[in-house]
């Protein structure tokens, strides 16, 4: 299994957080429910 390490300053990092959080995701999950948003071509910046 490999491992992805990012940057981001703590405001960000709380906020990625609470959302992970909110709706029970792991950062694993969270990651790969962004990916199939991206993929359907509905997600929005």
């Amino acid at each position: 299994m490999k491992n992805i390490n990012i940057e981001i300053d703590e405001k960000q990092y709380e906020s990625l957080k609470a959302t992970k959080k909110r709706h029970g995701l792991t950062w694993r999950g969270m990651l790969l429910h962004a990916q199939r948003e991206l993929d359907s071509g509905q997600a929005t910046e």
